[in-house]
């Protein structure tokens, strides 16, 4: 099955709001040498209806505009595996609220944060359209920065979580919607992560800090995950001047250094299964790129899937690990503190 991703090119590295460790050269080129055999594999199949399918009836209109949305059959097939009825669902980077409402519509707790505050809205509108559906459900958003998850979720939730479903931003800039007016030609449009000078976005931060920032939220969800609970994060490789940049394993090697454990490295198709072959959905701006990156001689296809990458925590948590991440929710002599408020 051909994986390729036409996405833009993560913007170069700038200045970060912090310092940062980055991720050892040594332990990502080590994951081209480590045997995955024994990791479980499946294929989801996510995407046997549209997208927009998918979403009617369960999503405001505003949330069309989010340039890199997560399908929901992804969301809710994780949620459906890996949790039952009641337990916590975790995304510390939320968007519209994908995993949120498709925890709450499946009878989960659910609780998100999203760094910007026009998405964090939306999800907000989202779960209130479930509660006028009839869903009475327990489910919050949060404002703030994800790698401030020890400090910026309430300690309530605290060893709570049975599952986080969640996805790294790939750059500053996703193919979006196209749209033709005369005179004008081709314009696209929904395809940023709001402001491009905004240091703080993940996405704007440059690929090798986005590397270091994401391990440090995944290692601020063991706060909050419980023994044995599920991490799945789903990522795509991209090209960068014809070179693959294979995101996938880099982001083993992040959950690795945060100290949580691979499972599974699965597929969630983004193209319907038919009897014979994939039917792709590609967007416009996909099919022109890949239309050209032929005729220059590049043998490239449509994307047809994501990697589904899974974590767990230790089955049980040790005495030690538990006193060490009370002392980073509530450092000696500090108080802890919220940002953002919950819907």
């Amino acid at each position: 099955m051909p994986v390729t991703d036409e996405r833009r090119p993560l913007a170069s590295a700038g200045t970060a709001d912090e310092p940062t460790q980055p991720i050892p050269r040594a332990l990502i080129d080590a994951l081209d040498h480590t045997s995955e055999d024994q990791a479980e594999l499946s294929v989801w199949t996510t995407a046997q209806v549209s997208p927009a399918t998918q979403r009617r009836g369960k999503y405001t209109p505003e949330s069309t505009a989010h340039p890199a949305k997560m399908l929901p059959d992804v969301a809710r097939h994780a949620i459906e595996h890996y949790t039952k009825q009641g337990e916590l669902v975790l995304d510390p980077m939320c968007g519209i609220g994908t995993t949120l409402v498709e925890a709450v519509h499946l009878g989960r707790r659910a609780i998100g944060v999203e760094y910007e505050p026009h998405w964090v809205d939306v999800t907000r509108s989202n779960l209130e359209l479930a509660r006028a559906q009839g869903i009475d459900h327990d489910a919050h958003v949060i404002q703030g920065d994800a790698r401030q998850l020890v400090t910026l979720l309430p300690q309530e939730y605290v060893g709570q979580a049975a599952l986080v479903v969640t996805s790294p931003p790939y750059g500053p800039s996703t193919h979006g919607r196209v749209a033709v007016a005369p005179s004008e030609g081709i314009q696209k449009y929904w395809h940023r992560y709001g402001s491009a000078l905004d240091r703080g976005n993940l996405a704007n931060i440059g690929h090798h800090r986005l590397l270091a920032g994401f391990t440090r939220i995944l290692a601020g969800l063991r706060t909050f995950l419980r023994p044995g609970g599920h991490v799945v994060i789903t990522i795509r490789p991209w090209r960068e001047h014809s070179e693959l940049i294979d995101l996938p394993a880099q982001i083993l090697a992040c959950g690795r250094a945060a100290g949580l454990i691979p499972t599974e490295r699965n597929v969630a198709l983004l193209a319907r299964a038919a009897e014979t072959d994939l039917v792709a959905r590609g967007s416009f701006f996909q099919r022109d790129f890949i239309r050209k990156q032929r005729e220059a001689g590049l043998p490239l296809h449509l994307i047809a899937h994501e990697d589904v990458v899974i974590f767990r925590t230790a089955q049980h948590k040790s005495a030690a690990t538990s006193a060490a991440q009370a002392t980073n929710l509530h450092p000696p002599g500090r108080h802890s503190r919220t940002t953002g408020q919950a819907a």
